[in-house]
């Protein structure tokens, strides 16, 4: 059974086919045709919608991508849709911009838009470009243009003035707290299930005793088998209603991040100790996608193209590894052995991901290559981490996706790198020691040849920042 809000309407599912999305569920058992399926994969953002959870006294409200979003992740919470923003007959405050600035021409798209531009003016202050521009980079519109939509953002961020949900606010904290799950529970239709642990206790024993149960942390890559492959999926265990496997914590000498922390949770914790870390964040897929996917999701996964391992393995994160009773640490590079292979054993879990922090004396630099700025996946991505001493690299870990069936440290690019100066002809043998590492596939998104080529001007790139700090370059890369 799971509890959640329809806006401020109590619903109770005791039977659900745990493989239902929240777009299909709105569309279909709710009659709400206004949430719109674009592309069922996340990358449209017609589908946008916003969940209401929360956060010490407050609400929080996140954009999410409703067709990855299976109705397990609504327990507890408030979902708000785009025919719940009218109010006594009066459009709210975003949809009237959107009129007053020729925001929508054919208007399929428009309902997401307006869902994200609702959570942009929940959460801000006043207009700000970057901000909206990030809000609003996971919705794609192909026929009015970007510049009166971001108008529309500009009006309805400038001139915030308070709504029926602000009016409703503590009222609808009150009914959250009262639908908090207290114990664990279940989500089934009599042929597939989703169990929903609180803790992380109950986890370890439900995934002992049911390894054949896929883990579903956000859900942004797991539920494309569903809406891209048309797979069942029999068995899920939710992850993201246990708090403690939610929290980012920073101790003395490292950060310590809860599996199913969301990447938006991560981010100023990741940015802080790390700038470019947090500038790859912000080209990380999209907003509402950001908003439910998962640092431990991310890696757990095992694919080559993923855009934090190879900055993980860079920096020397471990991961916590839970079975049963008994954990594991392990160094981060030794968890992917082969395509979609990792060192995970029958019923062990990610529990957390142990990131160093900030260390004197170091230089640290990321670099993503895509074929679009914002929204897209790696063809390249790159991590270099150097220890420096006197114009001498003590140390250097180098890591790459893209380049091989697995994210992975370039050994021999290392060897050439440690102990040598910090100058053009260590450069140039260290970039030849690349080709030695690895030898990329040619796929849709690039050659063998583009591939090599890029990660050695990667390399390039970062001593070239090295050697002349004055210079601002940067700017992560996209081709």
């Amino acid at each position: 059974m799971i509890q959640f809000l329809l806006n401020r309407e109590l619903r109770t599912e005791h039977a659900l086919d745990p493989n239902l999305t929240v777009l299909n569920y709105l569309r279909g058992p709710l009659g709400r045709p206004g949430t719109k399926e674009g592309c069922a994969s996340g990358d449209c953002g017609a589908c946008t919608v916003v969940v209401g959870e929360i956060e010490g006294e407050r609400l929080r409200y996140r954009s999410l991508n409703a067709c990855l979003t299976f109705v397990s992740a609504l327990h507890g919470k408030q979902l708000i849709s785009v025919e719940d923003l009218k109010h006594r007959g009066r459009l709210h405050s975003v949809q009237q911009a959107m009129v007053d600035c020729h925001g929508s021409q054919c208007g399929f798209c428009t309902p997401g838009f307006v869902m994200s531009l609702f959570a942009l003016q929940k959460n801000s202050d006043g207009f700000d470009k970057a901000g909206s521009l990030e809000a609003l980079a996971g919705n794609l519109c192909r026929c009015t243009g970007y510049r009166p939509i971001l108008a529309a953002a500009e009006q309805a961020c400038a001139a915030h003035d308070p709504d029926h949900f602000d009016a409703e606010q503590a009222e609808t904290l009150a009914r959250l707290k009262a639908i908090a799950p207290r114990s664990g529970g279940e989500l089934g239709d009599g042929e597939k299930t989703c169990l929903l642990p609180l803790t992380v206790d109950e986890l370890a024993e439900l995934y002992l005793a049911n390894p054949q149960a896929r883990l579903l942390a956000g859900g942004t890559d797991l539920a494309l088998e569903v809406t891209q492959f048309h797979r069942d999926l029999p068995a899920m265990i939710h992850l993201a209603h246990i708090p403690a496997l939610k929290t980012v914590e920073k101790d003395a000498d490292r950060l310590d991040i809860g599996a199913a922390a969301p990447l938006s949770d991560c981010y100023a914790a990741l940015a802080a100790e790390y700038p470019d870390f947090g500038e790859l964040l912000h080209r990380f897929a999209s907003l509402q996608i950001r908003n439910q996917g998962t640092l431990g999701g991310n890696i757990g996964n095992a694919s080559p193209i993923g855009d934090s391992p190879p900055l993980l393995i860079a920096l020397g994160a471990h991961l916590v590894l839970r079975q049963g009773a008994s954990t594991r640490r392990l160094p981060l590079e030794d968890y992917f052995l082969d395509y979609k292979v990792t060192a995970r054993r029958e019923g062990e879990f990610i529990e957390r991901v142990l990131v160093p922090r900030r260390q004197p004396g170091r230089a640290f630099r990321a670099y993503k290559v895509s074929k679009r700025l914002d929204d897209d996946i790696s063809a390249v991505c790159a991590g270099f981490n150097l220890a420096l001493e006197g114009g001498v690299i003590r140390e250097a870990r180098v890591a790459y996706g893209g380049m091989a069936a697995i994210p992975k440290r370039a050994r021999a690019c290392e060897a050439a790198l440690d102990g040598a100066p910090l100058d053009s002809r260590t450069l140039e043998r260290a970039c030849a020691a690349l080709a030695e590492d690895f030898a990329p596939l040619s796929d849709f998104r690039a050659s063998k040849e583009y591939r090599l080529l890029t990660a050695q001007n990667l390399l390039r790139k970062c001593f070239i920042e090295l050697l002349t700090p004055d210079v601002e370059t940067r700017v992560t890369s996209h081709a």
